[in-house]
């Protein structure tokens, strides 16, 4: 089969089309004959900085869209020849991939194999930073960093779904700022200085800030995140991609509002909670198929062109969902 692998850490160059066995799936696993293969930004800072990477070479890649191809000993409930989606450990960008079966979804009838491939980690994310870690109330207003990106465009929908009073974005240039806009956002702030938005944020509000911050970025942006909440306001983090040094809150930053900081990963949810991980995303994947929440394919690559893709993504100028064209298989 072919798949995309990279043997050094560098730039989007060194990932490479290789010919490889087929990975066989071991007990409680399923190998995917794949359609689509989702990227994120944690593939890149896996090819760049070593994130996740046990050992090279690696065969970098998260989540798919395809068949099942064949199921390991144990698992029940799927079948050879059905459309799923799935959330794979690592070797997601090749012709076939394997999960553990716990991380493996069937697909509705509704939902085409190119939209699948955007769900396993954005919509459960997206959900969790909302819902289960951010616990939105109605009539509550939400900030959230990176509003262009895959998580912020479902992010903003789901927030308004549940009833937000307002739904605020931070992006960093006018063209995101209209594709936020254009998914669920009353308002967005398009700028690059460090916490320029703080400012804007309680202008907004009246002087009151936000109820709910949700920040994948980290460093000197969280601590910005944190001046623009309410009250008694949480902020949950989901990333750093800063790449600043660990945070640290204490004392100081939460006492006197009362404010509370929580932190979400898919990623180690599935390993840690895998049930958990499951319930979550048939909550997350149901909005889909309701019409709550839509994730728009911006840009469409070949497998071979992962490069190109990661070189996209890396310059912050993508929105909403980029995925790699993998199987023959049109959408159904």
């Amino acid at each position: 089969m072919r798949a995309i692998e990279f043997q050094e850490y560098g730039d989007p160059e060194v990932l490479k089309v290789v010919e490889a066995e087929a990975p066989e799936p071991g007990p409680g696993q399923v190998s995917v004959d794949v359609a689509y293969a989702g990227v994120n930004f944690a593939d890149l800072k896996a090819r760049a900085e070593g994130y996740r990477v046990p050992a090279l070479p690696y065969h970098p890649g998260l989540e798919v869209s395809g068949r099942v191809r064949a199921l390991g000993a144990g698992v029940t409930g799927l079948s050879v020849g059905q459309r799923v989606t799935a959330l794979t450990d690592t070797g997601a960008y090749a012709e076939v991939a394997v999960a553990d079966a716990q991380t493996v979804f069937p697909l509705p009838e509704s939902v085409g194999l190119r939209t699948g491939a955007t769900l396993p980690t954005v919509l459960p994310t997206a959900y969790a930073l909302v819902h289960a870690v951010g616990r939105l109330r109605a009539g509550e207003t939400v900030l959230v960093q990176g509003a262009a990106g895959g998580i912020g465009t479902v992010a903003g929908q789901l927030a308004k779904a549940a009833g937000a009073g307002a739904v605020y974005g931070v992006v960093s240039d006018a063209a995101k700022a209209k594709h936020a806009l254009d998914h669920g956002y009353d308002e967005v702030f398009a700028g690059t200085g460090t916490g320029f938005f703080t400012d804007e944020v309680r202008a907004a509000t009246g002087g009151r800030g936000v109820d709910l911050v949700l920040d994948p970025v980290g460093g000197d942006t969280l601590r910005a995140g944190l001046a623009s909440l309410a009250p008694f306001g949480r902020l949950v983090s989901f990333g750093n991609a800063s790449g600043e040094p660990p945070w640290a809150v204490g004392q100081p930053e939460l006492y006197a509002l009362g404010l509370t900081v929580s932190g979400f990963s898919v990623l180690a949810l599935a390993k840690s909670a895998p049930a958990e991980l499951r319930t979550l995303a048939e909550r997350a994947f149901a909005t889909v198929v309701d019409g709550a929440v839509s994730l728009p394919v911006t840009v469409e690559f070949g497998l071979a062109e992962a490069a190109e893709a990661h070189r996209l993504m890396g310059t912050r100028k993508s929105v909403g969902k980029l995925l790699l064209r993998v199987g023959g298989e049109e959408d159904a």
